[in-house]
């Protein structure tokens, strides 16, 4: 739908976002309108494109989602403006004066001529000064906002690109508009290609080739790469300029002079760089290999401390296990890798013992909030994510934010006060978090890294893992024993099964892991609920939200999105008491489980400390972290959420997008959990994607039960998949070079 008319005036306005309520005066009579509206003032004329909604207690709204302001040319349109007391030190009455003597040049006159304003009884020089100086900041505004809107430009983002280039934006817009993608987070090459199409930017332009080419290479780091290969950068930028090859590579030049990307040969292959990630693998390599010192300390006198720590503590080690304490002690850098079941967490908890008892203060650390709490659980001391242990702040780091990278409060000119850093679920780390983390160690920590090496790798940009390993530059433990607590578990018996390439074990004769043959979709969604629902939880002591559904796709029947609205019916239903909120595909409803799917550095947060009025605060809530819907307000479509450490978080709409519902999640967003129970519905899907790594995943997040719904074929198939998505990654070699 499409109104038309003049505001009235101002509700409600949030001055974090811009989400605004107003009246709006129509020619069909006064409507209450809604949305992200930073830039509309009192008295001015617009045109709102949106949709009749209803609010529970605040009736009929419109709720806008595209807005264009009208400059006001009639004598009536101005009077009522200025009567609106948009502009500061005219009123009503003043208006109406000032209007009587200028008609339909005032806005000309206070723009041009603002001296003149004093001709009218009431205003002084000064006072026309002032005025004058009120109407320019207002003006400014509205004519970048219409301007921006001949070129498709939406309200949100036209607000964005006025705060942050001023009156320079016509400059950026009209001769290079893929600068805002440089220089504005969330702003892609499409976007700002479309711009440039309607401002009439040439399809050769050495902006826009050059922007192709730096979006091609933030697009590989989302897909896990820190570089790619030449050739097969210029031909995914080829692609999507649709220009010939030698347009990409005289541009691509021009970037390497422009010391904005890195072009490296390493092992035969050029590799195209952004220019911040290459930096990060070398920065990373140096500090490694800079840790990596050899502490001389007898083989002999570390055996006799770790047996009385044996002896005290009722904890045993074999004799890998043993080596892996040994190795730790005199290395600098060390990784102890090993699937379930092996006992990493054993030689954690001596380690623990160990350092202490020479009083050395250790660091705990994983990179999730769900990782860190069970370390907390299985070493008995406390663990931080390692946002936490570096204190996070918010602020833009080295590399700025577009790259994820921010500023902490630990780092090389305040590094942390400890002795050990110990980080667990180092698979999930990726390379930019981990030179954060190498930044603030000082020289003579010893860094600990334990992970399993099957698992998938990190959700971000390289193979830290694994490349730190393939080098072969430190000391490392690879566990393989099978512990006789652990054998008593299919999960774990099944976890390496897979790894050797044997057959899982699914004959449903299995106290904790069971295997359903459903090929239905139907049978299978029902399958889901009524395990999630009603069989599950009694078996293993959980609530139903409890239960993870966790599922390789987002897309189909059995991907995230579908099967979060059809679990949120089944588990958390509306009823008149729970207020909602619609969002795209999905409503959002208190109660509703909810998981954050981004990095946010600023967002607020308290916490309530049990026995103390006082209430600790903080910032940043990261990707993965869960949580419940505990409030939400209809009025300023703010949603309030509780996460799993009690930490609670107010979102604003503009920040609603960071949440979804997270009844079902990918088994790539499930790294560094675990849960009670898990169900993983398996019938179909993309080669690469369908894997034994993922299924290798998903089993292992699972504490006491894993049934897995589907195909019996496909399960078979992942099982025997070894074929991985390759991965550029450069952090192996740039450790070699040094």
């Amino acid at each position: 739908m499409q109104i038309k008319g003049y505001i009235d005036h101002i509700i409600f306005r949030n001055p974090d976002n811009g989400y605004t309520v107003l009246k709006l005066m129509t020619d069909d009579g006064e409507i209450t309108l809604v949305g992200l509206l930073s830039m509309v003032s009192d008295g001015d004329m617009i045109t709102a494109e949106g949709d009749i909604t209803y609010s529970n207690g605040y009736g009929e709204q419109f709720s806008a989602t595209k807005v264009e302001i009208h400059e006001p040319d009639s004598e009536e349109e101005i009077l009522r403006y200025l009567s609106s007391g948009a502009i500061k030190g005219i009123g009503p009455a003043l208006a109406e004066r000032v209007v009587k003597k200028f008609g339909e040049a005032t806005f000309e006159i206070m723009e041009r001529e603002p001296e003149r304003l004093a001709e009218v009884k009431g205003i002084s020089l000064k006072k026309a000064r002032d005025i004058s100086e009120s109407f320019e900041e207002k003006a400014g505004m509205r004519r970048a906002m219409m301007y921006l809107q001949q070129y498709g430009i939406g309200n949100n983002l036209a607000v964005k690109i006025y705060e942050k280039y001023g009156e320079g934006l016509y400059s950026i817009i009209s001769e290079n508009p893929y600068k805002i993608s440089e220089d504005i987070a969330g702003v892609g090459f499409k976007t700002a290609d479309e711009i440039a199409q309607n401002v009439g930017i040439e399809r050769h332009s050495p902006h826009r080739i050059q922007a192709g080419i730096l979006y091609e290479l933030l697009n590989g780091s989302g897909e896990g790469n820190t570089y790619l290969p030449r050739e097969r950068l210029v031909e995914g930028a080829v692609r999507i300029l649709s220009l010939e090859n030698e347009s990409v590579e005289n541009e691509l030049r021009t970037l390497q002079e422009e010391r904005k990307i890195e072009i490296r040969v390493r092992d035969e292959e050029e590799r195209v760089y952004l220019k911040s990630l290459y930096q990060t693998e070398v920065k990373c390599a140096r500090i490694l290999n800079d840790l990596n010192v050899d502490y001389d300390i007898g083989y002999e006198e570390i055996s006799r401390d770790i047996r009385k720590i044996e002896e005290k503590s009722s904890l045993t080690l074999d004799e890998d296990q043993r080596e892996a304490v040994i190795s730790a002690v005199r290395s600098g850098v060390f990784i102890l890798t090993g699937g379930p079941g092996t006992g990493k967490t054993t030689i954690v908890r001596i380690l623990l013992r160990y350092f202490m008892s020479k009083g050395l203060d250790v660091s705990l650390a994983a990179p999730t909030g769900r990782a860190a709490k069970r370390l907390t659980e299985t070493s008995g001391m406390e663990a931080k994510t390692i946002h936490r242990l570096l204190e996070v702040s918010g602020a833009p780091g080295e590399a700025g934010d577009r790259m994820g990278d921010m500023g902490f409060g630990r780092n090389s000119d305040n590094p942390l006060e400890t002795d050990v850093v110990i980080v667990d679920e180092m698979s999930m780390v990726d390379i930019i978090l981990l030179k954060n983390l190498l930044n603030a160690l000082q020289a003579g920590t010893r860094f600990i890294m334990v992970g399993d090496e099957h698992q998938l790798p990190s959700v971000g940009p390289g193979s830290v893992l694994k490349d730190i390993l393939s080098s072969g530059r430190f000391r490392s433990q690879s566990l393989k024993k099978i512990f006789r607590q652990a054998e008593e578990s299919d999960i774990v018996m099944n976890a390496h099964a897979l790894l050797k390439g044997s057959s899982m074990k699914l004959d449903n004769k299995s106290r904790d892991f069971f295997f359903l043959n459903r090929t239905d979709i139907r049978e299978i969604t029902e399958g889901i609920i009524y395990l999630v629902k009603k069989k599950l939880p009694p078996y293993v002591k959980a609530e139903p939200s409890e239960i993870q559904v966790l599922t390789p796709m987002r897309k189909g029947p059995l991907g995230v999105e579908n099967l979060n609205n059809v679990l949120q019916n089944a588990i958390n239903p509306p009823s008149p008491g729970k207020r909602e909120l619609e969002r795209p595909g999905y409503v959002l409803r208190e109660g509703d489980r909810v998981m954050q799917n981004k990095n946010n550095y600023q967002t607020e947060w308290q916490m309530e400390i049990p026995g103390h009025f006082l209430k600790k605060s903080g910032t940043g809530v990261f990707n993965g972290d869960m949580g419940v819907v505990e409030r939400i307000d209809p009025v300023t479509g703010s949603v309030k959420v509780r996460f799993e450490d009690n930490r609670i978080a107010e979102y604003l709409p503009k920040n609603l997008s960071e949440l979804e519902l997270s009844y079902a999640v990918t088994i790539h967003k499930s790294q560094g959990s675990e849960y009670p129970a898990v169900v993983m519905p398996l019938l179909n899907g993309p080669e690469l994607l369908m894997n034994r790594n993922l299924l290798y995943t998903g089993i292992t997040r699972a504490k006491k039960c894993v049934v897995i719904i589907g195909s019996r074929n496909t399960v078979d198939k992942m099982a025997s998949n070894t074929s991985e998505q390759d991965r550029f990654s450069g952090l192996r070699q740039e450790i070699e070079r040094i």
